[in-house]
């Protein structure tokens, strides 16, 4: 995955997003993903991606935990 969108995002909107997504709202995840982003704002399809590739890390940490 190319994480260039996460790069984009503050601190505070990385943790934005993986606080919707933990409580199950994707849309308002792709939301703030487009509200936090620096430099043009994301396509869906691109944040569409970048919600797959956090499911993934965020899933590998709880099996981790």
């Amino acid at each position: 995955m190319n994480d260039s969108l996460w790069g984009r995002l503050s601190a505070e909107g990385q943790r934005e997003v993986d606080r919707l997504m933990a409580a199950g709202r994707n849309v308002q995840a792709i939301m703030a993903m487009r509200e936090y982003a620096d430099g043009p704002k994301p396509e869906i399809p691109e944040c569409m991606d970048l919600l797959d590739w956090r499911f993934t890390i965020l899933r590998e940490a709880s099996d981790e935990g």
